[in-house]
């Protein structure tokens, strides 16, 4: 066996009797000998590796957990390159890392000198990312045990968690952390396979042809689940069939498929797919000949039951769910349970206790100006450890706190369970720790001093109004039978139904897709200016900064020391400075937009009046032609004049704005204004004597004018999914939902009338819905008399009669409804770019007008 592996130890002896490296954490998980690494590798020098162990495989600088024993992997990309992170990471105490560049031993070379990390080791190889793969696949291949692999368009996170659920009371399993099934993140998930466990369930996703071939090798599964076959990704795949034989790549060397047979496109790829050997196929589905035939479907009260034929007998279960995905999921797991071989009652009894699993974290306003992140619906380590990330990356308050249940169905002893736990808090600098539980309680002693310990969700609720919560973070962190919900409503702060749920993932996944139209030299500075287009400004600079943007940008200096105040360290340009603010934004480094000699001259007095001490950056703007602020082509002999006099000042950017990007009847203005603004800027570089960033470009400029990117772009709405038509534009996802609920219903009949003035008069009998939303909200009145919609049930429902200041009429005949049902304003399903036509505006005026009486949810998946 190449690598040793030992659990609950705090040191690791070699079978050759020497003792490795001692670890500072008592932790059950594999552990690697990296000489052993360095031989997967085909190191020619692996004999000399240090025996150092291995216990953690690393590719994101900010996510590192145990520093000591962690091998980093410096994987390159078009945008980002690993080796970057070299300094960063060897300060934090990280030790080992993968590279794919040589390393000198010199000075001067940067990240690229092993002089500056003299106790480090390099591995160097071709590709890191190949690497990862080759490591985890050299794993996977020490256990014997069960490995399930799961591919498909759609469910395969919810078929793992709900077979984690399902098989849990009698196995220890591994799986992938949330829907880590990338080729990154499968060779993370396989690592985490050890000893310990008796099965593993690996999920694996992929986006073109080539990519499950990598990915087989590496979770080398032994039984596998075929989802279903769909439209997710279609535009890396010719057609169904091509994306079916790559998906049924996964399962080459398997011995037991699952599949849906009611799928004809997955029942003639298996027709055709070359197995190495063809594996037993357990077809589920409602066509004759499928093992698991389903014969009738009940649905009511919450549930649906299905009969089905399996092995010449008729079985049944009940499932807690009735909607169509829920029924497909569960399906998989029932055929799964059966051809294990688990007994029919058993089976009946664990999915009727199904629970729904929550894919996102939310986060909301608590009490007493607090943060609360709730993610109480399961509890085990993965699950813990991503939470804690979360929380870690939230900067507005110094002060975390942690509200922990006990962590059911571990399978593990709870001294060395909660001993990890203990470790993980204070990796992530958890200021306090609540438990709840008896398990977690009887293990006070491995946390501090300061930690909190009830028995039961009643005992601590009791005590709460002795507890001080006040200006902090709050993560809830609760296995579903704990019931952290009512913990959640107490220190939830109060507002009303009405809501606007922004999706952090979303964002950071249209950063990354536009950042695909950037050269990698491009830099990004993200506008986060009214309030983050109403989302919110700390909250989105938090997860822009997270993810690397170069620059920030808000209108006035209150939003930037709003965000200085908050933990942001990325640079802030001011785009709107006043004089009076001046003094705020030197003592908070704040970046001011110079647009013209009175912003320029007021910058310099209030320099002169307070003694500031060093440089100040600052960003000119050009006019090109929208004519609202800049300076124009004949004041700049006289800017230059200022600026090469003024060595306290330091021009950070020169830029400019683009009147119409979004416009192609405008197109050859905007091509003008590039022009325009390449001559002028050039022409201060040239004064100045230095190259200085430059940008012009808004998110429609990003993707129309492709040519114009020069240093930086600055992106905006593009963030929130609102872009122009471009290849790009359908992997924009939406991010701002604007959701209420019903308040209450009335039946109208013939000659009644809705709202103030009158102005919906009833020709016939009328069901309409009252929704707790107005133009005091942000809902324009021209949404009213049946301009605008709202979305009910998936169904469009006209605005009648006048928006009032707090509540609107909407007609829901025809439409199956309940009061307390939600109603969504705009968002997923209904577009804002619909929802901003029908009221004669654009996605940034509604985006902005909503108000501060709206409570903002944060969630990320």
């Amino acid at each position: 066996m190449p690598a040793l592996f030992k659990w609950a130890t705090n040191v690791q002896t070699r079978t050759d009797g020497r003792t490795a490296q001692p670890l500072s954490f008592c932790s059950l998980q594999a552990m690697t000998i990296l000489r052993d690494i360095a031989t997967w590798l085909g190191q020619a020098d692996a004999a000399r590796v240090p025996d150092t162990v291995i216990t953690e495989l690393a590719t994101d600088s900010r996510k590192v957990q145990q520093p000591a024993s962690a091998l980093f992997f410096a994987i390159s990309g078009e945008r980002h390159d690993g080796h970057r992170f070299i300094p960063e990471l060897y300060a934090m105490g990280v030790r080992a890392f993968v590279c794919e560049f040589p390393l000198s031993s010199g000075e001067g070379s940067g990240e690229r000198s092993t002089a500056r990390f003299p106790d480090a080791i390099f591995l160097q190889v071709p590709s890191p990312l190949t690497a990862l793969q080759q490591v985890a696949a050299a794993h996977r291949a020490q256990f014997d045990y069960p490995v399930m692999g799961i591919t498909g368009s759609n469910g395969k996170t919810i078929v793992k968690e709900w077979l984690h659920q399902l098989l849990s009371p009698e196995l220890r399993i591994v799986r992938s952390p949330k829907s880590y099934n990338s080729q990154i993140g499968v060779p993370l998930s396989v690592w985490k396979m050890a000893e310990e466990h008796g099965m593993a369930i690996i999920e694996a996703g992929i986006s073109k042809v080539g990519e499950m071939e990598r990915l087989e090798p590496i979770i080398r599964p032994t039984i596998g689940i075929l989802t279903n076959i769909g439209h997710a990704h279609d535009e890396g795949f010719r057609d169904l069939a091509e994306k079916t034989r790559e998906k049924l790549n996964l399962f080459m060397r398997c011995s037991a498929l699952i599949v849906c047979s009611d799928q004809q496109v997955v029942t003639d790829g298996l027709e055709k797919f070359p197995f190495e050997e063809r594996p037993k196929i357990f077809t589920w589905g409602r066509i004759a000949g499928a093992d698991l035939r389903i014969t009738e479907v009940t649905k009511g009260n919450g549930q649906t039951t299905v009969k089905a034929q399996f092995d010449h007998r008729t079985v049944e279960v009940t499932i807690p769910f009735t909607d169509a995905a829920s029924l497909e999921n569960a399906m998989h797991c029932w055929a799964f349970m059966l051809l294990r071989g688990i007994n029919d009652g058993v089976i009946a009894e664990r999915m009727m206790r199904l629970t729904p699993v929550e894919m996102r974290l939310e986060m909301k306003q608590g009490i007493n100006g607090c943060v609360l992140i709730n993610d109480y619906y399961n509890s085990d380590l993965q699950s813990i450890a991503i939470a804690l990330d979360f929380l870690a990356q939230q900067q507005q308050h110094p002060r975390r706190t942690v509200i922990l249940s006990d962590i059911l169905q571990s399978g593990r002893e709870d001294g060395s369970l909660y001993r990890e736990v203990a470790d993980m808090l204070h990796q992530r600098q958890v200021d306090r720790l609540i438990g709840i539980g008896p398990h977690i309680s009887s293990q006070a002693d491995a946390f501090p001093k300061t930690s909190r310990f009830y028995p039961d969700i009643e005992a601590f609720l009791q005590d709460l109004g002795n507890i001080p919560f006040r200006d902090e973070t709050i993560l809830l962190k609760g296995a579903r039978p704990f019931g952290f919900e009512a913990i959640g409503r107490r220190l939830e702060q109060k507002s009303h139904h009405t809501v606007l749920e922004i999706d952090l993932g979303a964002i950071v996944h249209n950063l990354n897709a536009i950042r695909t139209l950037l050269r990698p030299e491009t830099k990004i500075m993200a506008m986060v200016k009214a309030a983050g287009y109403g989302s919110g400004s700390v909250e989105i600079a938090h997860a822009l900064e997270f993810h690397r943007v170069d620059h920030l940008a808000v209108a006035y200096a209150d939003e930037g020391i709003e965000l200085h105040k908050a933990g942001i360290s990325r640079p802030i340009m001011v785009m709107s400075p006043e004089e009076q603010s001046f003094d705020a934004m030197l003592r908070f480094q704040l970046e001011p937009e110079i647009y013209g000699r009175r912003t320029l001259d007021g910058l310099l007095r209030t320099i002169s009046q307070h003694g500031h001490d060093g440089r100040v950056r600052i960003h000119i703007k050009l006019n090109t032609g929208m004519n609202r602020l800049g300076f124009g082509a004949d004041e700049l002999d006289s800017l230059l004049e200022t600026l090469l006099s003024e060595p306290r000042l330091e021009v950070a950017s020169i830029f400019s704005h683009l009147a119409a990007s979004e416009d192609p009847n405008q197109d050859d203005f905007s091509r003008r204004q590039i022009a325009l603004f390449d001559v002028m800027s050039t022409r201060l570089m040239d004064g100045l004597g230095r190259r200085i960033p430059r940008h012009i470009c808004n998110s429609f400029g990003i993707i129309r004018f492709p040519e114009a990117q020069f240093d930086m772009v600055r992106l905006g709405i593009g963030l929130y999914g609102v872009a122009p038509d471009s290849p790009v534009t359908h992997l924009l996802r939406n991010v701002s939902t604007l959701r209420s609920s019903i308040s209450q219903l009335h039946q109208l009949k013939s000659g009644d009338t809705v709202g103030y003035g009158r102005m919906e008069h009833v020709t016939a009998p009328m069901v309409t819905a009252t929704i707790p939303i107005g133009y005091a909200d942000g809902l324009n009145r021209k949404h009213g008399n049946r301009r605008g919609q709202v979305l009910v049930h998936g169904q469009r429902a006209p605005i009648i009669g006048n928006v009032c200041m707090d509540m609107v009429m909407v007609d829901v005949s025809g439409i199956p409804c309940h009061e307390g049902d939600e109603v969504v304003i705009f968002g997923e399903g209904y577009p804002i770019t619909d929802f901003a036509r029908n009221a004669d505006t654009i996605p940034y005026e509604v985006l902005t007008g909503i108000s501060g009486r709206v409570k903002r949810v944060y969630f990320q998946e």
